[in-house]
């Protein structure tokens, strides 16, 4: 009796991967270059989120003010049908430091993809905290899909992305910054979705 092929499983970042930086996009909106800061710059993401909390609260602007800059944005060209081809391959979770209700009409847009993301404690209109799901949550939701028996893969662009890709049974950096590429010569690198498609399959098959 032959043993039954292995489960495969694919964790992807949001932002930077399929859709555009949330934070960079509201900087454009505001004018205000401190946002434009973000996990590619950061490796600390609670240093980052502090940070963006500061500039909230001195500059008066609200949760909705955030929200109606996000339901403008689109996903980049070639990520719905990516993510449909992806998950007509193999069971697939996008894995963010982002925050639910923040990036609702996104997730809506991509077609309301599996997503392990924070909350956002929200006051008046007025961002007061965050709730984060588990430490190290990236990290940890691929080796708890290793722990149910999936192979995983897993894929992102920035600093906050590498502990999940080290976790998985395959990792891939898509679209690094030079600095993340010039730091992590092991990690093969992919540019467009063809590439990634490509790689998944090339480990799956």
């Amino acid at each position: 009796m032959s043993l039954p092929a292995p489960q495969h499983l694919v964790a992807l970042d949001l932002e930077g991967v399929v859709t555009p930086e949330i934070w960079i996009t509201l900087a454009e909106h505001t004018g205000i270059d401190g946002l434009r800061r973000t996990t590619r710059d950061e490796p600390d993401y609670s240093k980052l989120m502090a940070g963006r909390k500061a500039i909230l609260d001195r500059e008066g602007i609200r949760f909705s003010d955030i929200y109606r800059v996000v339901e403008a944005m689109e996903p980049f060209p070639g990520a719905v049908e990516f993510l449909h081809r992806l998950r007509s391959l193999h069971p697939v979770v996008v894995v963010s430091d982002t925050y639910e209700q923040l990036a609702e009409p996104l997730f809506a847009k991509l077609g309301t993809p599996f997503v392990v993301c924070h909350r956002l404690t929200v006051a008046e209109d007025r961002i007061v905290g965050t709730e984060v799901r588990v430490t190290a949550s990236k990290r940890r939701t691929v080796e708890a899909f290793r722990d149910l028996g999936y192979t995983t893969l897993a894929f992102g662009d920035s600093h906050n992305d590498l502990a999940m890709i080290r976790a998985a049974d395959h990792g891939l950096l898509f679209r690094p910054p030079p600095a993340i590429a010039a730091a992590e010569t092991d990690l093969p690198i992919a540019t467009t979705y063809d590439q990634v498609l490509a790689w998944v399959s090339s480990r799956t098959a």
